[in-house]
């Protein structure tokens, strides 16, 4: 599937260029628009294209492929995009794994890629790279989130559980970082498992007085309802994207209540996001969720950096990127030499409000935290 948007309105374009020389942009977007993570990759690129045609720069041009959240046929759309679309920089992957078998090769052919989310611990200390820029976070930021709240939650004794691929490793390893109570169980699923009986007869046998989870996507939704229907009844945290806008409506009551650790929400009292949350809903006719709200500022930062230098000019459009001079809808926003971001990380809680399930910030987890493997990224 295959989606070019060239956008044509030239009064704006000037605005935006600041510079006669501006450079024409192609931007090639990797993101799951089918099967069971395709509400995420469609909110990815929602977000982005929100901000694109906002613009309205005739300069820029984005190719939109479907990855099928299959590793195999990302590197593929990756090889087509950069040699044959000759993109000039690359975004939209939603899983780690995918993430890990594109962003190595595209930056070693010296494209630029921006992520609007998955963001591994291998591409934030020894792998960085001056071509790579996390939008979104690093992996374990929302769940170090998670982990320093849990205790004002009431969890001392946590049974954690995440999927067996480089976030949900990731993910384990972030509350673990800042959880102060017991781990008493550590499961890793299986990638887009929908059956949770053996993992929630775990956690009853267990003496766990609450569950920790990241199952992003299909996985949340089956886990939550089922979790529901068991009866078990311990409390539950997570990261937003196990309780995100794209998957709440349909986990229903199962989720109301629900802590999770998150970096943006749509009640985040910034002009910015006030912006961001009528327009979507203007445009689409939904809330939207963290994975739009990465998409929007991913496409306002590429564009704040093409009104600055020509990509052509490879070293200054990159530091045009670094500078990060945009309106995220996280309000501050700054790059560490690691080019992962440097923000806020908040805790909030899983309303209903009318017929539509939400989120609401409860609290402040963490102020300007970046990215744990920094010291290990030489740039």
């Amino acid at each position: 599937m295959t989606f070019k948007a060239t956008l044509l309105a030239a009064g704006a374009a000037l605005a935006l260029a600041g510079s006669a020389a501006a450079d024409p942009v192609k931007v090639g977007m990797i993101t799951t628009l089918s099967g069971g993570g395709a509400s995420l990759g469609i909110d990815t690129r929602d977000g982005f294209m929100l901000a694109v045609e906002a613009a309205a720069n005739p300069d820029l041009t984005v190719v939109i492929e479907d990855d099928q959240q299959k590793p195999e046929i990302a590197v593929q759309l990756a090889d087509k995009l950069i040699q044959s679309d000759k993109v000039d920089v690359l975004t939209g992957i939603v899983w780690s794994n995918l993430a890990m078998a594109v962003v190595p090769a595209a930056t070693a052919q010296g494209k630029t890629y921006l992520s609007t989310n998955a963001a591994p611990s291998q591409l934030a200390g020894k792998g960085c790279n001056p071509g790579y820029f996390s939008v979104s976070y690093q992996n374990d930021n929302l769940h170090e989130a998670a982990g320093a709240y849990a205790a004002t939650a009431g969890i001392k004794r946590a049974f954690i559980m995440a999927p067996n691929y480089p976030a949900g490793k990731d993910s384990l390893s972030g509350f673990k970082r800042f959880y102060e109570g017991e781990v008493v169980s550590e499961v890793y699923t299986q990638l887009g498992q929908t059956d949770y009986a053996s993992e929630i007869a775990q956690i009853r046998a267990s003496d766990a007085d609450g569950v920790f989870i990241f199952l992003p996507g299909g996985m949340g939704i089956s886990f939550v309802k089922q979790y529901a229907e068991s009866g078990v009844g311990l409390p539950l945290i997570g990261p937003a994207f196990s309780f995100d806008q794209s998957i709440l409506q349909a986990m229903g009551d199962a989720a109301v209540g629900v802590l999770n650790g998150a970096n943006w929400s749509p009640d985040l009292d910034t002009a910015a996001n006030a912006t961001f949350v009528e327009g979507f809903r203007a445009a689409y006719g939904r809330l939207p969720s963290v994975y739009a709200a990465y998409g929007y500022d991913t496409a306002n930062l590429l564009l704040s950096a093409m009104a600055k230098a020509p990509v052509s000019d490879t070293e200054a459009f990159r530091a045009a990127l670094k500078e990060a001079d945009f309106a995220s809808v996280r309000g501050k926003f700054s790059f560490a030499p690691s080019n992962h971001p440097i923000q806020d990380l908040y805790v909030r809680e899983v309303v209903k409000e009318g017929d539509i399930y939400t989120n609401k910030i409860v609290g402040t987890a963490m102020t300007d935290r970046g990215n744990p493997y920094e010291d290990a990224c030489k740039m």
